[in-house]
């Protein structure tokens, strides 16, 4: 069975760290580019980053860039997310997906259907 398995959430105070994790199984996430997505209540499913399959372009949306970083152990077949100096708006549910169509470089980038396989997510909450 093909499946994204996403890790590492938590509750955390503003400006503290998170690291998420995206691992499967079933498949090789060396060929795919991946991407990690939020969800807050009420808000539409948003892009975060994403990363390319060698790992060497990598994107992020202006809310979290200079803050959050992607990265890729394919040897480990994982994906992390390095979430730092959380803010009470990075509050979400977080997945990640693989897309063997997307392409950080493209405008598509974020577009959920460009996504074949999506983990369960993980719940990110940032409060005091």
């Amino acid at each position: 069975q093909l499946q994204l398995v996403e890790s590492g959430g938590g509750l955390v105070q503003p400006g503290g760290s998170l690291r998420l994790s995206c691992a499967a199984s079933g498949f090789t996430l060396r060929y795919y580019t991946i991407g990690w997505f939020r969800q807050a209540p009420g808000k539409e499913r948003e892009g975060v980053s994403c990363i390319s399959s060698s790992g060497t372009i990598t994107n992020y949306a202006d809310s979290v860039k200079g803050r959050f970083t992607i990265a890729r152990d394919n040897a480990k077949n994982t994906v992390y997310l390095q979430m730092n100096n959380l803010k009470p708006d990075d509050t979400a549910v977080y997945f990640c997906a693989a897309s063997d169509t997307a392409r950080p470089y493209l405008n598509t980038r974020y577009q959920v259907k460009e996504y074949d396989y999506w983990g369960q997510g993980t719940q990110v909450t940032v409060s005091s």
